[in-house]
């Protein structure tokens, strides 16, 4: 069905040739034979293709001969009743790539046709994704190039896939198409992913396909300069420290180790994290020395700040800061209670509440009572949720944490006074995204007060000196010219004498 459609496609383009070379025999009168050629330019390997030769208007018989570039006769037919196609099919085969022509002879006339060059496509096979550097592993910011080679094919295009999503010019991950390379310039973690590919080729609409195998391209990501810390604890009667070192970023494998005052004490390779740990016994309040991680890759080493390996118990002065939170609309909405220990590397800290502990905290360190809030391990409370029930004397007491029956330190009683009026209403206005310590609205109010006393003072001791002076004034005024000075009682209302 196939071949009938193409011949009937030939037919139908070979009509115009036809006209044509009628038009010219019949305009220049000239019997000479002029054949024509039809046939396909491009077939796959092993495919049947069918070639039609025809010289209009030549009289019978006309002896067609197929020839392939070079003088190779392919093969011959002859047209007996003259007006005929010639039809030369032959299978394709590798040494069928190549330029073809017809001779056609009647009369003895001989014309050459037009040539047609048939080029030999070979379907892809054996697909597969190779890559430079091999594996296909390399560290961000370098260059990666995969190939989608084949071991037999020919005229081929490719598709590439990520993650099983085909790549286009308008995949967010950068990449550079060049033949049958997929280059990736600098890569980032983004390019880190499964890839395949296809190879193609299109012949007369027929798409052949060969696709590759996925592989794994991995981006290798620097390690991050290391971080320490450490923690304490207690087992039986002996102290230890357990010592923590990691890095933020990176790829596994890494191999970390732990050095005390410059001497490696500890050494461990961590192949699915970056993440270390290393027991130190330690004494508390004895100086154990500055303690440093080591970080080591197969291209890097990274070392860690230093950190001085030392436990300070618990003491010193304890008090308690408090502080009040106001809305926008200037009503008291919460109290912040701080709890300052000026000893103490690793602390427990309890609150009281008018010398009574406060609920005890879970597991998150969240006390059970919802309108209280424990924050910064325990050493702020947060007083969510107000009222006069609220009012008294708060203190807050500190131990070592890893001292289950250890002493306490304890700070002075702290008063927290709310009440109703001051839930509802501020004679100074506190904007919503600061905070008012309570102490400092009573001092300024406190000045104001005083300044308000001190200016009323200063008013009534102006009024009594102008009395004074204005009362001598009178006094002078009056005084008889015999200078005997009258009776006070004796002076009427006005200032008149009797």
């Amino acid at each position: 069905m196939h071949t009938i459609i193409m011949r009937n496609r030939q037919m139908l383009n070979l009509l115009p040739i036809l006209a044509v070379a009628s038009l010219i025999i019949r305009i220049c009168g000239s019997s000479s034979v002029l054949p024509v050629l039809t046939g396909p330019d491009m077939a796959y390997l092993g495919s049947r293709v069918v070639f039609q030769c025809i010289a209009p208007a030549s009289s019978p018989a006309v002896t067609y001969e197929f020839m392939r570039s070079g003088g190779v006769l392919v093969a011959t037919d002859i047209d007996l009743q003259g007006g005929q196609f010639a039809s030369f099919s032959m299978k394709v085969a590798a040494a069928s790539d190549g330029t073809y022509h017809c001779k056609a002879t009647a009369g003895g006339q001989t014309g050459v046709s037009n040539s047609i060059k048939l080029s030999v496509v070979t379907p892809a096979s054996n697909t597969r994704v190779t890559s430079d550097p091999f594996p296909p592993a390399a560290y961000e910011g370098s260059r990666i190039v995969l190939s989608c080679d084949v071991q037999m094919g020919s005229h081929l295009s490719y598709t590439w896939f990520f993650n099983r999503k085909e790549v286009t010019s308008s995949t967010s991950v950068p990449f550079h198409f060049t033949g049958n390379k997929l280059v990736m310039e600098s890569v980032t973690p983004q390019h880190a992913g499964h890839y395949s590919c296809n190879a193609w080729s299109t012949v007369n609409s027929i798409k052949r396909v060969s696709s590759s195998t996925e592989v794994q391209v991995t981006v290798k990501v620097y390690i991050s300069k290391p971080q320490i810390l450490f923690s304490f604890f207690k087992e039986g009667n002996s102290y230890y420290g357990n010592v923590t070192c990691w890095s933020s970023r990176g790829t596994p494998p890494a191999n970390f180790s732990l050095s005390l005052d410059g001497h490696e004490v500890g050494y461990v390779t961590k192949t699915d994290s970056l993440v270390a740990w290393f027991h130190i016994a330690m004494v508390p309040g004895v100086d154990m020395g500055v303690a440093q991680c080591l970080v080591k890759s197969e291209i890097q080493e990274m070392i860690s700040e230093p950190v001085t390996l030392e436990v300070v118990p618990a003491g010193g002065d304890v008090k308690v800061e408090v502080e009040y939170l106001y809305t926008a609309d200037s009503k008291l909405a919460a109290a912040k209670l701080n709890c300052q220990v000026s000893r103490g590397t690793f602390l427990y800290i309890s609150w009281l509440f008018n010398d009574s502990a406060l609920p005890s905290v879970d597991s998150l360190g969240q006390p059970i009572t919802s309108h209280n809030a424990l924050t910064n391990r325990g050493q702020t409370l947060v007083l969510s949720r107000l009222s006069p029930e609220e009012s008294g004397y708060y203190r807050c007491r500190a131990r070592d944490s890893f001292e289950d029956s250890g002493p306490w330190v304890e700070s002075a009683a702290q008063l927290v006074q709310v009440t109703d009026r001051s839930l509802h209403s501020l004679t100074q206005a506190t904007p919503a995204t600061e905070t008012s310590p309570k102490v400092c609205l009573s001092t300024i109010e406190g000045i104001t007060i005083a300044f308000c006393c001190f200016l009323f003072l200063m008013l009534a001791v102006g009024s009594a000196c102008w009395y004074k002076i204005s009362d001598k004034s009178v006094r002078a005024h009056i005084t008889p010219t015999n200078s005997e000075a009258l009776p006070l009682s004796e002076i009427p209302v006005g200032g008149q004498a009797r």
